[in-house]
């Protein structure tokens, strides 16, 4: 019965996410303007984000309406259900406010806390990528059918492909590019894509070795996370934790642990 729940929840999210990829990529403005920030002055939110947000949690409540929902534009339900659905209705909203292809839709279920199933679409790739807890990822693109996905096998950290980002707060920002300098020489390199969904979904895929980020919210990163971790990878936050606000780490097991011990020792979670 929770197996057959799970994938019900993930086809939903498959469907919700597909209808707002769909949203985003065709019903996209000439004169897209910014409608809001949020942490900083170039922190935006578009009139697209919000549009998708709703069409997300209308069709979500209208087949499942005692479902909780935390969204990152606002959506916030408790729910009875015991189900929870994270939203990012667009993660990489200044990528899309610019016309850059690298953004998505993020949409996860969460059983009594525990991320279950997980949805990211990238439209601009043409790509989507799918996780039932205990399932294996997926991906659905140019190919035929689905394929399954698999973390890179580790090298040595000095040939690791690792990608990052950065918070729209100048005092974080700051903080965060010493970081990434001191971990550039003992690194093949670090890649700046602008959307944390995406960065997961390509560990998960092995287009990266790894990724770390300080100051994301759990809908950027709940579905990826799941993604990620059901195509063999770990994530985690600081040592022993979770992925938080204050650090989140996903890489290949064998870069997992040297990336994350390097941004503990670099005090990567704090100013």
């Amino acid at each position: 019965m929770t197996d057959a729940l799970h994938r019900d929840l993930l086809a939903l999210a498959q469907e919700a996410a597909r209808r707002a990829g769909e949203l985003l990529r065709d019903g996209r403005p000439a004169d897209l303007a910014v409608a809001k920030t949020k942490s900083s002055p170039i922190d935006v939110v578009t009139e697209m984000d919000i549009a998708a947000e709703k069409l997300i949690t209308d069709l979500i409540s209208g087949r499942r309406p005692d479902d909780g929902f935390l969204g990152e534009e606002g959506a916030s339900v408790d729910g009875t259900s015991g189900i929870r659905w994270v939203i990012d209705p667009l993660d990489g909203t200044v990528n899309y406010l610019y016309g850059l292809p690298t953004w998505a839709v993020s949409i996860a279920a969460q059983r009594d806390g525990e991320t279950v199933a997980g949805v990211v679409a990238a439209p601009m790739r043409g790509e989507t990528y799918h996780a039932v807890r205990g399932g294996g990822a997926w991906a659905t693109g140019a190919w035929e059918g689905e394929r399954a996905l698999a973390c890179r096998p580790a090298p040595p950290l000095d040939q690791a492909l690792v990608s990052t980002g950065f918070n729209y707060v100048t005092g974080v920002r700051a903080h965060q590019a010493e970081i990434a300098g001191r971990l550039i020489p003992m690194l093949r390199d670090i890649r700046r894509g602008g959307s944390a969904a995406i960065d997961l979904c390509d560990v998960a895929c092995g287009r990266l070795d790894g990724y770390y980020e300080r100051g994301l919210h759990a809908w950027d990163y709940a579905a990826g996370d799941l993604i990620a971790r059901e195509a063999g990878a770990l994530t985690g936050g600081r040592p022993g934790e979770r992925p938080s606000g204050d650090l989140t780490v996903a890489a290949a097991p064998g870069v997992f642990e040297a990336l994350q011990g390097l941004l503990e020792d670099f005090g990567a979670w704090h100013d």
